[in-house]
């Protein structure tokens, strides 16, 4: 019987382990899906250091353990962490590292490997990916296996991630500013059109709620337990289960509509089969992916009526201010802008002392007005539509943050993978740490 269509709940209350064998077992076992250099590639959801943010290093081993327990040669760990990190300080800090080298798999830090075009046909636009990337798993898709395991996780700014946005870690981090704003699903979708995994296993031992950047001090409104893996060979039937697991219809996430319009994949909740749906129902969550907004109290933000995208300046940035402040003590006494339209009248009222302008809409209209008002060492830009490096920057500046703490090990560890990382090549764009 064709199985492209089912996807698999299992429960972890009787180890890791046996939750990954039955999802592998129940589509024939590795051995069913390894092509013929029997290498695989796993991406992990290695976006950031901060707790709750990446794939469950157990869950990576456990992967890793029956994939060489079962005809698996060399196993390649990758990923290309957000902006602001370099992937080898990410894994290192995750445990992903520790991972890799107890399992003998092979970690592979994107940032660090050289980018090659690829042409994006609805956006109709270049982006660069990791040439590691082009050579494995596109020009030699028919010879090794790509698997995915995104963690589960609403999204600020996409509603979700899991399979099909878990991608954009292949994308080189210059490449995704442009686009980071309505055209963001476009820009998934696409991806996903010239490149998909042949297998997906959700890390669903927690969700999270109120997006995807969880604020330490909020664990208990947004660390939900679930206790389960999910799996299947169809990216888009995974991704449309683990959204309706989280309480999201396909129409609510605009990547997966554009993703079943390639005709890759016709997969709906009506014809997608549910394994061990009982498991599905009984601990199925409505939860949401907007920020909880715990900002400081004397922050003003002024958002344009216009362009002021969920997908890029303003979710990038409130997320940043909200963990600021609920787990760095950080300061406010400043106002944010985004946006087109602002409304004149607050910008002519604006009396804080120093002034952050996100997006180049907002710094567009109001960046040389504000320097001439304030002052230049007074006003800072993040530009593009989502530069996550500019935005730490600035806020660690007006929030009073030290950016080495945002590290969470030791400094001279950090520095010493930074180094590392650029005598490898990184690309990682990262904040100045002074």
């Amino acid at each position: 019987m064709d199985k492209q269509n089912q996807v698999i709940f299992t429960d972890t209350g009787d180890g890791i382990d046996q939750a990954v064998k039955e999802i592998f077992e129940h589509f024939g076992g590795v051995r069913a899906l390894l092509k013929s250099s029997k290498d695989v590639y796993i991406k992990v959801n290695g976006v950031d250091l901060k707790k709750y943010a990446y794939t469950d290093p157990e869950v990576l081993r456990q992967v890793i353990l029956y994939l060489q327990q079962n005809g698996a040669n060399d196993i390649y760990v990758i990923e290309n962490a957000t902006q602001g990190n370099i992937t080898r300080l990410v894994f290192m800090v995750t445990g992903m590292e520790k991972v890799c080298r107890e399992t003998g798999a092979i970690p592979v830090y994107l940032d660090e490997t050289p980018a090659i075009p690829v042409y994006l046909e609805g956006l109709k636009s270049f982006i660069d990916i990791s040439s590691f990337v082009y050579e494995r798993l596109i020009e030699q898709a028919d010879k090794n296996l790509y698997i995915s395991i995104p963690k589960l996780k609403t999204h600020s700014m996409s509603q979700v991630t899991l399979s099909i946005k878990n991608q954009f870690g292949l994308v080189h981090q210059h490449s995704r500013i442009a686009d980071h704003n309505f055209n963001l699903h476009q820009k998934f979708a696409d991806i996903y059109r010239i490149l998909r995994p042949d297998f997906v296993i959700i890390d669903a031992l927690i969700a999270t709620n109120h997006g995807h950047y969880i604020a330490e001090k909020n664990t208990d409104q947004c660390i939900v337990p679930m206790n389960c893996l999910i799996g299947g060979k169809d990216p888009l039937a995974i991704d449309i289960v683990g959204a309706s697991f989280m309480g999201f219809d396909i129409a609510d996430v605009s990547h997966l509509m554009l993703s079943r319009q390639t005709d890759i994949s016709t997969a709906s909740m009506d014809n997608i089969q549910i394994i061990n749906r009982p498991l599905y129902e009984e601990r199925k969550k409505s939860l949401t992916h907007h920020l909880l907004e715990h900002f400081p109290p004397d922050l003003t933000i002024l958002r344009g009526e216009t362009r002021c995208c969920m997908e890029g300046c303003r979710r990038n940035t409130e997320t940043v201010a909200e963990i600021f402040y609920c787990d760095h003590n950080g300061k406010g006494n400043f106002t944010i802008l985004m946006g087109k339209d602002i409304n004149p009248e607050l910008v002519n009222q604006i009396t804080t002392p120093a002034i952050h302008i996100a997006g180049g809409c907002a710094i567009q209209d109001y960046g040389l007005e504000m320097q001439r008002r304030f002052g230049k060492k007074n006003v800072t830009f993040s530009n593009g539509c989502n530069n996550l490096a500019q935005t730490i920057h600035a806020l660690c500046k007006h929030m009073k943050v030290n950016p080495i703490k945002l590290s969470a090990t030791n400094p001279l560890l950090a520095l010493t993978a930074l180094a590392k990382a650029k005598l490898h090549g990184s690309k990682a764009i990262i904040p100045p740490l002074i």
